[in-house]
């Protein structure tokens, strides 16, 4: 069963085709309130670590290697990946993150790790 899911920054407006909004980071984004996020919930246990986070630094030097420990650390998460796969058996889930590179973030890594495991 393939899910249906897409990536947005949560500072892009709410649509109505997102499905079930989902915030992906662990710090709650600066300047959005809970109403402009329109979150069927926050999953802040799906995020990466505090430590891997700021050891990426959103260098995009980094991103492959990133992406790699995430995984690791997806793979030992299964309560919140569980979580969120049960969402998804439900119907589309958007990921929303709060970092300004669209290319180099959780969200785009946990959709690389979803499509994989899917």
């Amino acid at each position: 069963m393939a899910f249906d899911f897409a990536v947005k920054r949560i500072y892009q407006p709410p649509a109505p085709d997102d499905g079930q909004r989902v915030l992906v980071d662990r710090i709650w984004p600066r300047g959005v309130s809970k109403e402009h996020a329109a979150l069927a919930l926050w999953l802040k246990d799906i995020a990466p670590s505090d430590a891997l986070r700021n050891w990426f630094g959103h260098e995009p030097a980094r991103w492959a290697e990133f992406q790699e420990r995430y995984r690791v650390e997806l793979d030992g998460n299964g309560e919140a990946v569980a979580q969120l796969r049960g969402l998804l058996r439900q119907g589309k889930v958007t990921l929303l993150y709060g970092a300004h590179d669209e290319a180099h973030n959780n969200a785009v890594a946990l959709a690389g790790y979803l499509r994989g495991t899917d």
